[in-house]
């Protein structure tokens, strides 16, 4: 009984646990390690699943559905029709053979991804996972119903660094082998962008057989001759090889895409389909603290962990990694992978440094290392929560479906894309050709299954542009256009009854520098007023009477959309519109949505000519 008593609690402890249930500190590290990465699993799982929850199982963005609709195809037609399958719904009439535009295999990925998210890449050497699993940045791009190849992608692509580098700090050829099996197609040899790293590629081959030449000749005059003969002979193996391919279309030349991410302002300047995107638009400093959180601090401890343990793969990882930032700062679409990178780095350097030191147990240091142990437990739980909050408001919102909060705080929701959709399925003819804007082309096709003139493809600009040039004319030129191109029906997005602000009127001006990029007669001044883009009484004649303002407003005059303010208030510019009294001559009304989101127009037929 006295050495009960006089036992510490620790050891009661021990007396009370089997001895077939104590752990080595290692087990111990092990199941601590498994806990954690389960629990991060089950975290990263179910905050992907806020979109099923608050919705239903549905597609959220709209490229998506280009994925959805060829792999409905696959299902019911089998790979060989797959292979051979063309396509008479999108482009019309130009037709492009683009189905296999995405990675192989994301449209098979893409069956059970509508209903569960993909699994996040975890590993257990690296803490750094645990981060990255519900990232938001990452999380945005692999929700539930987001039924895209980058949630496959990115984990291939941070998989592909990983088996690199340790090909690099092995010298093994089996990682090299496996680090090398991701390439899709024949870009990496086709495409004007990868021509530098084939070049290095190309060098790195005569480097080394230059070095087993060395080492097979004594003779060092023999061997200079033979290197000055080699090198001549691939820099012009190389030069002509790169020229005839250049010529012959072989090797396509560089993206405006590129040259947006090595010039800003090039697309904005040259190519407005490009600068249009909103994607393309340069990042905003709050989206990286709102993607990122506290990974975006500790970027910077990565970076001088690689630095202080410089080798080939660090090296690796810091290029990376500040190239990853500049990327993600010219394009939101961009998203730096390279905060978890820089987390595990930072987090395995301090460990290492840790073991290096003594065990020491004085008390200044035992309450420095709780206090440290205790901060960094509070910015991991703002993490969790930032990421957690992030996901469930932000990137869980289908954009076919918009909520809205009602005067009383309650949730409300506008359905009208799908609204429209199933009524062109239901009320159009099966060959009826649809114009819209190429933003809603994918859904059209997927879910109205009509034809349409343009798609989110954007393969052919000046096809892009006769669509854009239809819009900005008056009724009367459009209507040639839409005849010549078939056009049976006309759809636009509008938003000044809902104050929705994506519509096709503040899109619009994208469709005139779209269409005056390629036809001169379309001209932006004369939209704007002392370089102002308006539509109120005080908008231009040309802005008042083109044929997207009188598709987007047509009736709306009539309308009271807000209590104390004069019908045709539009609640998405905040102005009374300027021309109300809208008529239409080569077009009538086919149908409206619930809320006015999307109008639906057709096209008269032509009268009869004696």
């Amino acid at each position: 009984m006295a050495a009960t008593l006089g036992s510490s609690p620790s050891d009661l402890l021990s007396n009370l646990i089997p001895k077939s249930f104590k752990l080595k500190t290692k087990q111990q590290e092990l199941l601590i390690r498994v806990s954690i990465l389960c629990l991060v699993y089950i975290l990263a799982f179910i905050t992907r699943l806020f979109s099923v929850l608050r919705y239903e199982s549905m597609i959220h963005e709209f490229d998506p559905y280009f994925n959805y609709r060829t792999t409905l195809y696959l299902t019911e037609k089998g790979f060989y029709d797959f292979w051979n399958w063309f396509d008479s719904e999108s482009w019309y009439p130009t037709w492009p053979n683009h189905r296999w535009d995405p990675l192989p295999g994301s449209h098979g990925h893409g069956r059970h991804h509508l209903l569960g998210p993909p699994v996040p890449p975890v590993h257990r050497s690296h803490p750094g996972t645990a981060l990255i699993a519900i990232c938001p940045g990452y999380i945005s791009r692999s929700v539930a119903g987001s039924y895209d190849n980058e949630g496959v992608a990115i984990f291939a692509l941070l998989l592909t660094f990983y088996l690199f580098v340790k090909a690099v700090n092995t010298g093994s050829l089996a990682w090299s082998l496996a680090s090398g099996i991701w390439f899709v197609g024949f870009q990496h040899v086709q495409s004007g962008e990868h021509m530098a790293a084939m070049g290095v590629f190309f060098l790195m081959q005569v480097f080394y057989l230059l070095d087993w030449v060395k080492y097979m000749l004594s003779d060092t005059k023999l061997f200079q001759a033979f290197l000055r003969i080699t090198v001549g002979s691939a820099a012009g193996v190389g030069a002509v090889a790169l020229g005839l391919g250049m010529a012959s279309g072989y090797i396509s030349p560089w993206t405006g895409r590129f040259y947006s991410l090595l010039d800003p302002t090039y697309a904005k300047d040259h190519i407005p389909i490009i600068a249009s995107v909103s994607e393309h638009q340069p990042t905003a400093w709050s989206s990286f603290m709102f993607d990122f959180h506290i990974l975006l601090f500790l970027f910077p401890a990565g970076l001088y962990f690689c630095f202080k343990r410089l080798s080939d793969a660090t090296i690796f990882i810091v290029m990376y990694g500040l190239t990853s930032m500049y990327f993600a700062g010219v394009m939101v679409r961009s998203k730096g992978k390279t905060t978890t990178t820089g987390s595990t780095r930072g987090t395995s350097g301090s460990k290492a440094s840790s073991r290096a030191l003594p065990d020491q147990s004085q008390p200044f240091q035992k309450n420095g290392a709780i206090a440290l142990l205790v901060c960094a437990f509070f910015l991991l739980s703002k993490y969790v929560t930032h990421c957690t909050w992030v996901t469930s408001e932000a990137y869980s919102s289908p954009s076919i479906v918009l909520a809205a909060r009602g005067a009383h705080g309650n949730r409300v929701i506008f359905d009208d894309y799908r609204e429209a959709y199933f009524w062109l399925r239901q009320n159009t003819p099966p060959d009826a050709k649809v114009m819209s804007w190429w933003d809603y082309g994918y859904q059209i096709t997927a879910m109205g299954n009509r034809t349409v003139i343009v798609d989110n493809n954007t393969w052919n600009n000046t096809h892009i542009a006769t669509v854009g040039r239809a819009m900005s004319s008056y009724e009367d030129e459009a209507y040639e256009i839409m005849r010549s191109l078939d056009v049976g029906y006309v759809l636009v997005v509008f938003g000044g009854v809902t104050g929705y602000s994506s519509d096709d009127i503040n899109k619009f001006l994208w469709m005139v520098r779209i269409g005056g990029g390629i036809f001169p007669v379309i001209k932006e001044p004369d939209y704007l007023v002392n370089g102002e883009y308006r539509v109120d009484k005080g908008a231009a004649p040309k802005m008042l009477n083109c044929l997207m303002y009188k598709l987007s407003y047509y009736r709306f005059g009539e309308l009271v959309t807000e209590y104390g303010k004069p019908p045709g208030y539009d609640r998405a510019r905040g102005v009374e519109i300027g021309n109300k009294d809208v008529k239409l001559e080569y077009l009538e009304e086919a149908f409206t949505t619930s809320n006015w989101i999307v109008r639906i127009y057709k096209v008269k037929p032509p009268n009869n000519r004696w």
